[in-house]
């Protein structure tokens, strides 16, 4: 045979097989605005970026990959530590971009994929794709979503064994919930009102949640009458003032906070003579919402607690069988890999909403 025939065929064998195993290892996703991505193999290079940017990191951090495949991350703004670093020993090794963080600045941390909530399609995401780089967007803002978002993350990552865990183990913590109070009787349902309590440049402020949001979700998903739902607005927290709370008159109410101590707070309202008016003051039922590093209300991995809390505190009758600190251990052992001894070292330290002294 012809010595270059030879040597061609054989460069030819050798390019399918390049080819042969490059498709082996290419995949589509559908990210949250429904746009098909295709990649040629699992990124090694991730990063993380925009508004609500801890909700993503968080979720990612429930699989071992993300330790070593995350290269740069925005700064977080909210809550009480460094979360990460608890989680990830390397953290300190990242790129930390600053708040606010510009598309060419992204792009210099060379990445293969950057993940964006959805609403940072247009500040952020597209001025990327510009630059050639890889979006993908998630939602993670209701219960719903959460099994579809991180399907896409467990697919990106390569590591689908650990998304069926994950979606498994919201499952069943869901499923305890629903099969309590599913049944419930309209009038065993309390009147529940959960505030935001902000203290933004000194002007005290309570807010209530969206119909759509996570908070509003947990409420009415515990056993509880959400009873804000009439409210109008859907794209932020919804101010209201005392008149508005007292003409409520809550049997329950759920005090949340970012960046101020809510159990602090909650004290505060106590002694407060307006608030001791409140049905839900007078009967000891104003509540600090729990969290440790993040509050457990809001659409972070964490929200499976507080669905689980506020079951217990709406329904201690039928839920008196549920211990949540060993819920809380449970939840960062079998999700962040967080032993017995570094629970106790990193986060029963920092459990608020009551949950500290227990």
């Amino acid at each position: 045979m012809n010595m270059n025939r030879l040597h061609g065929i054989v460069l030819f064998c050798f390019l399918c097989l390049i080819m042969v195993r490059q498709s082996a290892f290419a995949f589509e996703i559908t990210d949250a605005l429904g746009r098909q991505i295709e990649f040629d193999n699992s990124p090694a290079r991730v990063a993380v970026a925009g508004r609500g940017l801890l909700m993503v990191a968080d979720a990612l951090y429930l699989f071992p990959e993300a330790a070593e495949r995350i290269i740069a991350i925005e700064k977080i703004t909210q809550g009480w530590g460094d979360f990460l670093g608890v989680v990830d020993p390397q953290f300190g090794e990242k790129i930390i971009f600053p708040v606010n963080v510009g598309a060419e600045q992204i792009l210099s941390a060379r990445p293969d994929v950057v993940f964006l909530k959805s609403y940072m399609e247009t500040n952020l995401g597209r001025p990327l794709e510009r630059l050639g780089v890889k979006v993908v967007y998630l939602d993670f803002e209701t219960p719903d979503q959460y099994e579809r978002d991180i399907l896409t993350i467990g697919k990106i990552l390569g590591n689908e064994p650990r998304t069926r865990e994950i979606i498994q183990y919201y499952k069943d913590m869901e499923r305890r919930v629903s099969s309590r109070v599913s049944d419930l009787e309209y009038r065993r349902r309390p009147r529940v009102l959960l505030l935001y309590y902000s203290n933004r440049d000194g002007k005290i402020a309570f807010n209530v949640p969206p119909v759509g949001w996570m908070q509003t979700i947990l409420v009415e998903r515990a056993g509880g009458n959400a009873l804000w739902k009439d409210m109008k607005g859907t794209k932020g927290w919804i101010k209201v003032g005392f008149e508005q709370i007292a003409a409520w008159d809550p049997e329950q109410i759920y005090i949340t906070a970012y960046f101020s101590d809510p159990d602090e707070i909650v004290r505060e309202l106590i002694v407060d003579q307006k608030w001791q008016y409140l049905d839900a003051v007078r009967n000891e039922q104003i509540h600090a919402f729990p969290g440790d590093f993040f509050s457990w209300d809001q659409p972070d991995p964490r929200w499976i607690l507080g669905l689980t809390w506020l079951a217990t505190r709406m329904h201690p009758d039928i839920f008196h069988d549920v211990d949540i600190m060993r819920e809380a251990r449970n939840f960062f052992m079998f999700l962040y890999r967080l032993n017995d001894t570094e629970f106790d070292r990193y986060i029963r330290p920092r459990l608020i909403g009551g949950l500290g002294e227990q």
